[in-house]
């Protein structure tokens, strides 16, 4: 069996190829993100994952205690506890188990490892000193609380069944930016909702559709490639696992939409690749800087950030976004709105997600693309920003930027576990 995208394909909406971008993410790209996403700013996302879904009633599969988030424990930085995982995993095959096996798996080790909370209401009272023109999303909420992305990594959390195949269907199917046909059967039991859309959609829309497509192929990619292989002994094994990726990606298990999945994941990694570019004049600033209130870790952070942004631009084939929204202008202004109220309605289907861990990565990366086409949007405003003071035309959050950041970075795993899997494809032919 192959990889069903070849190492050389030229992908739609835009000219470049896979094999350029394979060798840019994986030599120049992905080291530096790892790095980055590393430092104390990036590695703590403030989020709520309380919001209940505003759709349909909870269903969520073993949407029980030890599921939920709980508030950041106040102990020490010196405290062993801090260093001890939340929950372990369960062992057995029952349909019981299994939701007991989702339910510890899908769980948020709440744990803080380097900073109390009186850090980060320091960040806090930093963050609210300065000039922010756009709405706050639910980070300001008081149910919100900081994560260590670090000890939540993303990987297979047994959450799956018809509330998966619920919230993934109404992001396909209510947010109708999607060719009629696109085979996907998320769940074959349950019938397409809506009258589906045109198979000839113009470029904008179908630019978004595949953004939220290849969303979807990277998240299943990082957890086909963070598997739960085996546990035992207090000790579980994690890796890749081939054969769940073929069932999501093989042509012939998905009738030929694996590579049309895998096209919109690199598709994405082009368009966020292009937003770091253009934002890297809104961090050049010297006002600007990564406040984690030790100045010699923030200025260490700018300094990598700005490094990794001089790589973005070195990029050869960027997308290029003026294709998008280059109607009238009175046009171009409904459908930008149009692509901003859509995509509020799949940040808050994010909301509906059942497990604790993957409603954290499902709205962490769903921020960071939205932050990027926030970027692609705001081009003339970026490049009138004040040298010396804050703009009203453009500025980002903390959260935006963290998510920016972390969310890009899990394109570019995604890339790199792709390497992986065609070596270990290679190997079984």
């Amino acid at each position: 069996s192959q990889l069903p995208l070849k190492n050389w394909c030229v992908l739609d909406d835009c000219f470049c190829d896979i094999e350029s971008i394979d060798v840019f993410n994986n030599f120049k790209i992905y080291p530096r993100i790892q790095k980055l996403t590393e430092r104390d700013y990036f590695r703590y996302y403030r989020v709520n994952l309380n919001r209940p879904c505003p759709f349909w009633a909870d269903d969520g599969q073993c949407s029980i205690k030890d599921c939920q988030v709980e508030p950041c424990p106040e102990v020490s930085s010196t405290d062993p506890q801090l260093s001890t995982l939340y929950s372990q995993v369960a062992n057995a095959n029952t349909d019981i188990v299994d939701c007991e096996q989702a339910q510890d798996l899908g769980a948020i080790n709440s744990t803080l490892s380097n900073y109390s909370k009186e850090a980060f209401e320091d960040w806090a009272r930093h963050d609210d000193a300065q000039d922010h023109f756009c709405e706050l999303d639910d980070e300001t909420s008081p149910d919100a609380t900081y994560v260590d992305l670090l000890l939540n990594p993303e990987r297979y959390t047994g959450y799956k069944g018809p509330s998966a195949w619920r919230v993934w269907n109404s992001i396909y199917e209510e947010n109708c930016f999607k060719p009629r046909s696109v085979y996907r059967p998320l769940n074959p039991l349950v019938p397409p909702r809506g009258k589906g859309c045109s198979s000839s959609l113009c470029l904008e829309k179908r630019v978004f559709y595949r953004l939220i497509s290849g969303l979807h192929s990277s998240i299943n990619i990082h957890l086909c490639a963070e598997y739960l292989l085996d546990e035992g002994w207090g000790m579980s094994l994690w890796g890749p696992n081939v054969q769940e990726f073929r069932q999501r990606f093989d042509p012939a298990e998905t009738k030929g939409e694996g590579t049309r999945r895998l096209k919109n994941l690199y598709f994405l990694y082009l368009i966020e690749l292009r937003a770091l570019s253009k934002v890297a004049p809104y961090f050049d600033r010297a006002f600007v800087n990564l406040y984690t209130g030790d100045r010699q870790e923030d200025r260490a952070t700018k300094e990598l950030l700005l490094q990794f942004f001089n790589e973005t631009k070195a990029f050869p084939m960027h997308f290029d976004e003026k294709s998008m929204f280059a109607g009238q202008k009175i046009e171009a202004k409904t459908l930008k709105e149009e692509f901003r109220l859509h995509f509020k309605n799949i940040s808050r289907i994010m909301d509906c997600v059942g497990c604790s861990k993957c409603r954290l990565w499902g709205k962490l990366q769903t921020q960071g693309l939205g932050t990027a086409l926030k970027i692609l949007f705001s081009e003339k405003e970026i490049k009138n920003l004040p040298e010396h003071s804050p703009s009203k035309g453009f500025q980002l959050t903390r959260q935006e930027i963290v998510a920016l950041l972390n969310g890009f970075g899990r394109l570019s795993t995604s890339i790199h576990q792709l390497h992986s899997f065609r070596a270990l494809l290679k190997e079984k032919r």
